[in-house]
């Protein structure tokens, strides 16, 4: 048997993850065991479980342990199909991530526990909806005790919100960078002075910052303060915090590409087809899971979505994955999750040793990838050789739906209108040079009403 500690999980001592012969385990450490124990008793887990708020597990004795003078048990935990992260998602989705764990933390008051770690890297989202998946982040409730987990909260959920809300929609990836969540200092100063009106903001950023500010560089020698905290006052918190995200919203963000089918050439004839081609390439292949990459609102991802197959519904643009998340919550679709992504700066690994957060590449590869519409963007909008693409894509997929869109087209025309034509190997002949070095070609299929040819092609041995 082969234990791999998974390299991500070592700073809580309470416990870490681990994986054997491919199956994922956490391992709870006997320095945990009275808040373990109280979680299980106090009936919290089995709530938080029921009510799909917390991942199931299930406690096992055949496994061996990687640290085994540490352990008190270790528990199985369904699996997340696909790990995201909060720079990944739109802002609907940070927004429902925040309300669970604010849910989660009062209800952890109610039996006799609170939550000790807010990190919005403890919630993904899985069949449709989010789900925390820390169960060593709480711990016995103590009369008196502060919520120690508030600056965190700001920091991961509150900070970005506010910014997205009230200054830009892309400065979600500030999380990127700040893998402790967005400093409150840096909040408050990009905030608009309008923000101090609002009594939630103005409280839980602007005030809470000076604070901060306050005490980091005094040495002392005991607590900031002695006065001690009821569980009514933190629950007041929690209940602020709650009306002041439930109350952000983002305006009409008009972005690049959230039209983009309204805007394009496709017929509504060559749209069905390019669609039925689709759907039998996706036959052919049989995938158990898809990414589909430059997915816009998704419209094409919900082929296989709609089929029972998990789809990773990825796009640059976060006003059409916001489109795109709140269709799927219309439609309460479970097989669809729409991502940001940058293809030419994908999200990297992570934190210490560059291991707490893995690089896109990392999470593949996958049976079938789709690439519709996104090769002159890549190609010409952003100078990355054929050759190059069909690489990266090789080392994603074993199956590739990919779109050849031709210099003809008015939407590669549109391109290349305000830029010199450096292009010369930007042919159908180009184009299948460089995917063959890496692909065959299972099938292709000119798409009726319009000059594209949608390609099947699966990946080299």
């Amino acid at each position: 048997m082969i234990n791999n500690r998974m390299s991500g999980s070592f700073r809580d001592p309470s416990g870490f993850l681990f994986s054997q012969n491919k199956v994922i385990y956490r391992q709870v450490n006997q320095i945990y065991r009275s808040n373990y124990d109280q979680l299980i008793g106090s009936g919290l887990y089995e709530h938080l479980a029921k009510s799909g708020a917390i991942v199931k597990h299930i406690e096992v004795s055949d496994v061996n342990s990687p640290d085994p003078d540490k352990v008190y048990k270790i528990i199985q935990p369904e699996l997340i199909n696909f790990i995201s992260y909060p720079y990944e998602w739109c802002f609907s989705q940070l927004i429902e991530a925040a309300i669970l764990t604010l849910a989660i933390a009062k209800r952890s008051l109610q039996y006799g526990m609170s939550l000790k770690d807010a990190s919005a890297y403890n919630v993904q989202f899985q069949n449709g909806k989010a789900i925390f998946i820390d169960t060593l982040s709480f711990e016995t409730y103590q009369e008196g005790e502060p919520w120690v987990a508030y600056r965190q909260f700001c920091q991961h959920f509150l900070a970005p919100l506010a910014l997205m809300a009230f200054r830009d929609i892309r400065l979600n990836q500030l999380l990127r960078t700040n893998i402790d969540g967005v400093p409150l200092d840096i909040a408050s100063k990009l905030l608009p002075l309008r923000t101090r009106l609002n009594f939630g903001l103005l409280t839980h950023i602007h005030l809470h910052a000076k604070s901060q500010q306050r005490f980091a560089d005094k040495a002392l020698e005991g607590p900031i303060s002695d006065a001690k905290v009821n569980k009514q006052a933190i629950l007041g918190l929690i209940a602020s915090l709650t009306s002041t995200i439930s109350k952000l919203k983002i305006k009409n963000i008009g972005t690049e590409w959230e039209n983009y089918y309204q805007d394009t050439n496709y017929s509504e004839k060559a749209f069905d087809a390019k669609k039925r081609i689709i759907k039998t390439f996706i036959s052919q292949a049989k995938p158990g899971y898809v990414w589909d990459l430059g997915a816009n609102n998704g419209e094409f991802s919900r082929i296989a979505s709609d089929q029972g197959i998990n789809t990773i519904s990825f796009d640059i643009d976060p006003g059409a994955v916001e489109s795109n998340y709140k269709k799927q919550k219309e439609n309460k679709e479970k097989n669809i999750l729409p991502l940001i992504m940058d293809l030419t700066n994908p999200s990297p690994a992570l934190g210490w040793h560059h291991k707490e957060r893995s690089a896109l590449i990392e999470r593949g590869p996958v049976d079938l990838v789709m690439a519709l519409a996104l090769i002159h963007h890549l190609s010409i909008g952003n100078n990355v050789p054929l050759n190059k693409i069909a690489h990266f894509f090789s080392d994603l997929c074993e199956f590739l739906i990919v779109e050849f869109i031709p210099k003809s087209d008015s939407q590669v025309k549109r391109l290349l209108s305000s830029r010199e034509d450096i292009f010369p190997n930007y042919t159908v002949e180009g184009f299948e040079v460089a995917f063959t070095s890496h692909f065959k070609i299972l099938d292709q299929k000119n798409v009726q009403g319009s000059q594209r040819t949608l390609y099947l092609m699966q990946r080299l041995q």
